[in-house]
Parts: C-alpha cells; structure tokens; sequence
C-alpha cells in the first residue's frame, strides 16, 4: 500500500511540476507578446501562436486573458521587488546602496522590457483596477526601498533628512518623468543625463554633495 500511494504522490508531483512549467511558459509568452502588441492589442490567439498551443489549453490554466496578462505582471511585480530588497539589504555605505537603488530604478536603455511594459500598464490602469494594484504596488516598493536606505543613512549619520519618505516620493516622482521622457524621445534625453539627474536630486534630499555619488 505504501508504495502505491509513494507512487500516486510522485505521479500528482510530477503532473504539478508539468502544470507550474506551463503556466511559466505561458507567462513568459505572454510578456513577449504583449510588449510586441500592447496590453490593449494583445488576444488569447496571438499567446498560443507564440508558444504553438491551442486557445483552449491556454484557457485552462487562465479562465481569461486579464487573468493572464494579471499573472504575467504579478511574476514581474514578485522579481522586481525581490531583487529591490536584495539591492536594500546589500553591504557598503548608505550613499552606495542608495546608488544602486537608483541605477536599478533607471532603464538600461531606451528598449528596456521591464519599463515598456509598466508604460504600457500606466495606460491600462487607467481603467483596469488588477493592474492598478500592480503598479500601486511595485511604486510601493521603490518608494519604500528608496526610504529606508535614506532612513538608515540618516539614522547612522551618513545622511542628513528630516523627511525620508518625502525624499523617496520626490525622486520617485521626477524619475518616473524622466523615464517616459528618455523612452519617448531618447533623442533629447540620455540615461547618463537622467542619472545625473537623480545622483544631483538624491545628493541634495540627503544633505550630501553631488561628489559624494559615483562620477559617472
């Protein structure tokens, strides 16, 4: 009895394992899809073209394309913010992490996959409240990551600011300007001047020179 029930449990592991694959495979299809398409021009058919499955398999792990495209943008939310707390909880000085904070932040260039798709989800989360939340939430997470380096800093006397949460909205809200601007128009704005920009800013809420942050 034993070994039979050892070998249902593996058999219902391994059909598990098999489901978790797939649904991954379809995730990450439909991030490629999507940043192909749009969010809004994006159909269950174009999904299962990319990955070669029929409509109805894809609706088998995913009742309906927002519950997808909602799956996709949660995986993307979860790595974003773990490697934001990696990033938080790394060793070095204040001025260091909070560097990195900001590099991490800013796209690596105008074709950066993670910053199309969260553009593109600004404008669906005009009128989709699931992708309101994710976005609520990743913002959430830089804001707060960005504040407790400043509150750290400052708690050891490496920072001076008497407001690290408003220290955090600011720069958030200048980045995410500055952002849109370099992936819109990257003809009048570059990733080096944008980082300048948030080492100059986050030197000044944080009481420090600008020469105090990485040169370039």
């Amino acid at each position: 009895m034993g070994r039979v029930e050892g070998a249902a449990d593996g058999a219902r592991g391994s059909r598990a394992d098999q489901a978790d694959q797939r649904r991954a495979e379809l995730l990450a299809a439909a991030r490629r899809v999507v940043l192909e398409r749009g969010m809004s021009s994006t159909r269950v058919a174009d999904i299962a073209r990319a990955t070669n499955v029929s409509g109805g398999l894809i609706h088998y792990h995913f009742a309906t394309k927002d519950e997808l495209i909602n799956a996709m943008l949660r995986a993307t939310v979860d790595g974003e913010v773990a490697r934001l707390r990696e990033l938080v909880g790394g060793t070095g000085p204040a001025v260091e992490r909070l560097d990195r904070v900001l590099r991490f932040y800013i796209p690596g260039s105008r074709a950066d996959q993670s910053w199309i798709l969260w553009i593109d989800a600004f404008a669906a989360g005009l009128r989709e409240t699931v992708v309101q939340q994710n976005l609520l939430e990743l913002e959430t997470a830089w804001i707060g990551a960005v504040e407790e380096v400043v509150r750290a800093g400052t708690a050891t006397g490496e920072f001076s600011c008497d407001d690290p949460r408003g220290a955090a909205e600011r720069l958030d809200g200048m980045l995410d300007g500055l952002i849109i601007r370099y992936t819109l128009h990257p003809s009048v704005l570059s990733r080096a001047r944008i980082l300048e920009h948030a080492r100059v800013a986050a030197a000044r809420e944080v009481g420090l020179p600008r020469a105090a942050f990485p040169a370039g």
